[in-house]
């Protein structure tokens, strides 16, 4: 068996490489090429591991014939092509836990120098002035902390918060009651924020949401005397409203790690008093780099090598504990799709994958993406469970998930239903011993498949001799029969027959058994 092949573009810790080879896969690590040169390099790769350094852009992807997989040590991807990777079937992880505590910590940093005014002190200080009465600070104890996003690294920040006697007051719309009373903040609207906090930290992705969350408006609405803390993106703050809102008092000082545009080689805001700046230092300690390096490696070669998936932004993800359950789901679930595909013949404006019994415990998404990727395949054999749910909503399917958790016939149970001009028709499938995907009904007819390699699906008038004469047709033409599963509605009614063939049927055949009396429906099938 090949190993996979993975390329480090960026420079990052050496053991992110030795552990790509202990995990079974060959790596080459080739830093700073030009984007002309990664193009002509990237077909022969299966993974990509990056920093920040590397732009992946869609030119880039498009060379990338091979490419499974981009692992982003950090936790930005702004450098990442996403939607382009998607369509292209390629997974993008980051590593969103491994510098969590360090730009936890370069916040709480920044805020302290914020409050005392300490580079400018050190600085004059070193020029000689002993400026002792030029600088009055404030202290943070007891004052109240605004928190904007209240995720992982947000969250670090609060406790550090807490541990130094500040109030913390946090806006965060995924944030839960619950979450709130456990992490002893108080869970507030973002105008509530702005009334009561003398620092603010900012702690979220950019989005279209949160762009200027700090805009004129919103500034004009803080506290007298505020001090504004942002080591999370750039762009979160109107950095031309900030500087008219320092410069008026509004605002007493502000700290950033990161900039609308960087590098940045300039600023509205460079020169005001009271300003502190660092070149987006959050994540710049050793052992954040060490960690998010290991990290990525680590995830990227699980991906490669065993189909685990870690930290992905563009598919569900799979922990260590849900991926043994989730695959013979998924199994089961690819196949359930591609049936369906195969079986399709009207435009579907919609499917719905409904789980019930023991599946309705698990994460559904990976078994929808596992669904898409079966139908969507029968058209394009590029599709997977990446990018399936991008190509599905490119094409207008609209997709819908139920879930059952009693148990009905079986003890668990996926059905693919989709709408036709027919009307809906659905499969559904169980699992045999927890592990052996097993078809189960077949729009409406009960019947007991194994759905793999070549079969035929044949619809037909269930009357006597029929059995005999497609076992004629198909041993006069040479082909064997593997396995054979009759279902039906009532005796002497539509009867479905599935065939397990040892090679495919030709056309010929096909016609053949098209021909036959009482047959309505004959169809070639081909599974994985």
């Amino acid at each position: 068996m090949t190993k996979p092949k993975v390329l480090i573009s960026d420079k990052m810790d050496p053991n992110a490489a030795r552990i790509f080879a202990e995990m079974g896969c060959d790596v080459d690590v080739i830093t700073g090429e030009t984007p002309e040169q990664l193009i002509a390099r990237i077909g022969e790769y299966d993974g990509l591991a990056i920093r920040s350094s590397t732009k992946v852009t869609k030119e880039i992807l498009a060379a990338a014939k091979n490419l499974k997989v981009i692992g982003r040590a950090g936790i930005g991807v702004d450098n990442v092509d996403i939607p382009a990777a998607s369509a292209q079937g390629v997974v993008v992880m980051n590593t969103p836990f491994g510098n969590s505590i360090t730009t936890a910590e370069h916040a709480i940093a920044m805020m302290f120098a914020l409050a005392r005014q300490i580079p400018e002190a050190n600085a004059q200080t070193q020029a000689g002035l002993w400026p002792k009465n030029g600088f009055m600070g404030v202290e943070v104890t007891g004052k109240t902390l605004g928190l904007i996003g209240a995720g992982n690294i947000g969250s670090i920040v609060a406790s550090r918060a807490l541990g130094l006697r500040m109030k913390v007051v946090a806006f965060d719309p995924f944030l839960s009651p619950e979450r709130a009373i456990e992490l002893g903040v108080e869970k507030a609207d973002l105008d509530t924020l702005l009334a009561k906090a003398d620092f603010i930290t900012l702690h979220t992705p950019l989005t279209d949401q949160t762009r200027n969350i700090l805009s004129r408006e919103n500034l004009a609405k803080t506290k007298k005397g505020l001090r504004i803390v942002n080591c999370a993106r750039g762009g979160l703050i109107d950095e031309a409203a900030l500087k008219e809102a320092m410069d008026s008092g509004q605002v007493a000082g502000a700290a950033l790690d990161v900039f609308q545009t960087e590098p940045a080689k300039e600023s509205p805001l460079f020169g005001t008093p009271n300003f502190i700046c660092t070149p987006h230092l959050g994540a710049s300690t050793t052992e954040a780099q060490v960690n998010v390096a290991l990290q990525v490696a680590e995830q990227m070669a699980d991906f490669l090598v065993n189909g685990g998936v870690t930290n992905a932004l563009n598919m569900p993800s799979l922990s260590a504990e849900e991926a043994p359950k989730l695959k013979p789901y998924m199994a089961l679930a690819e196949r359930l799709g591609s049936l369906v595909g195969q079986l399709t013949r009207d435009a579907v404006p919609r499917i719905s994958i409904h789980v019930e019994g023991a599946a309705a415990e698990l994460n559904q998404k990976p078994i929808t993406a596992a669904v898409l990727a079966g139908f969507l395949r029968v058209s394009s054999d590029t599709v997977n469970m990446v990018n399936a749910p991008f190509l599905a909503k490119e094409r207008g399917l609209e997709v819908r998930e139920v879930k059952t958790e009693r148990e009905g016939d079986y003890h668990t149970l996926v059905r693919v239903s989709v709408k036709t001009d027919a009307g809906e028709r659905s499969v559904a499938g169980t699992l045999f011993n927890n592990v052996e995907p097993r078809l189960v009904e077949l729009f409406a007819i009960k019947v007991e498949a194994d759905l793999s390699g070549d079969m035929m699906y044949i619809v037909n008038q269930d009357a006597p001799g029929f059995i005999g004469r497609i076992g004629t047709l198909l041993g006069e033409n040479g082909i064997n029969i593997g396995t054979f599963n009759l279902g039906r509605h009532a005796a002497g009614g539509e009867a479905v027959l599935l065939l397990s063939v040892d090679s495919p049927v030709p056309e010929n055949v096909l016609q053949a058994a098209c021909q036959l009396p009482g047959v309505k429906t004959v169809k070639a099938l081909k599974f994985a």
